[in-house]
């Protein structure tokens, strides 16, 4: 018997837009989706901007996504700093910090770190440096070595991550993909497992790999960030690789949705 899927994970930046521009065919495909009835949620470790201003983006290109529909890595930090009681200095962009406005500047006793271009020169990154020597944990909202922006790939934030790491002598906790509880927390708001759940994207490590080793399918898509030979770099293999997002949905829906054999 073939496997059926319940639900389907979606990447955002690299899989249905790059910035402002959508990808060809991905809102028509989006809504082939919605016509089956699959339940969906659109994962992202975007870190440069608040879920209330990725949303906003979302909506001004054409896509028809509810807010609520959003899982964020961002999202993901704010719940481990809320439950652990953490006072971060963040290394994070001037637009994702709405998500963090309760949090106290005083008394800093962790270090955030996300995708801040502006933040990460020499003075800031000391300052993390010396607070993380005090024994401060040190927080990565994902690891991401490079993503794409509209003028080609860009440095991700898990270069600064390693730095800080090399130089502290500590060990950052990462909580975006590819984190197993990531993928798991996001499933969770579904109410479905694992085993009934696909994921797309176009990181062959944190999108596909990381979803694969959490329980999940996984198909790469060749669009984004994607680099030819990308799937033959990572363990366990997508379970499909599609030219776009919208090769993508007809895949599932014809294999995982329509069909109940091999």
């Amino acid at each position: 018997m073939a496997r059926r899927v319940g639900a389907v994970l979606i990447d955002l930046s690299g899989t249905l837009h790059v910035e402002d521009a959508v990808i060809p065919g991905s809102i028509d495909a989006l809504k082939r989706l919605r016509a089956t009835n699959v339940k969906i949620k659109f994962v992202t470790n975007t870190t440069k901007e608040s879920k209330r201003i990725l949303h906003e983006r979302l909506t001004r290109i054409g896509f028809s996504i509810d807010r609520d529909e959003i899982f964020t890595s961002l999202t993901a930090a704010k719940q481990l700093i809320d439950k652990r009681r953490l006072r971060p200095y963040m290394l994070i962009a001037d637009a994702a910090k709405e998500e963090f406005h309760d949090i106290s500047p005083e008394n800093q006793n962790a270090v955030l770190v996300g995708l801040a271009p502006d933040q990460f020169d020499y003075e800031h990154m000391t300052t993390a440096f010396r607070i993380l020597l005090e024994g401060a944990p040190l927080i990565a909202i994902h690891r991401a070595r490079y993503y794409k922006r509209s003028d080609g790939l860009a440095l991700g934030p898990g270069a600064f991550v390693a730095a800080l790491e090399y130089s502290s002598g500590c060990k950052s906790e990462a909580v975006g993909k590819p984190e197993a509880a990531f993928f798991h927390s996001a499933l969770e708001e579904l109410g479905c497992s694992a085993s009934e759940a696909v994921m797309i994207g176009d990181d062959a490590q944190d999108d596909v790999c990381g979803a694969m080793n959490a329980g999940l399918l996984g198909i790469l898509v060749k669009t984004g960030k994607y680099r030819p030979g990308d799937e033959s770099t990572v363990d366990p293999k997508p379970s499909y690789i599609a030219e776009n997002f919208a090769q993508a949905v007809d895949y599932i829906i014809s294999r995982w949705l329509m069909n109940s054999e091999e």
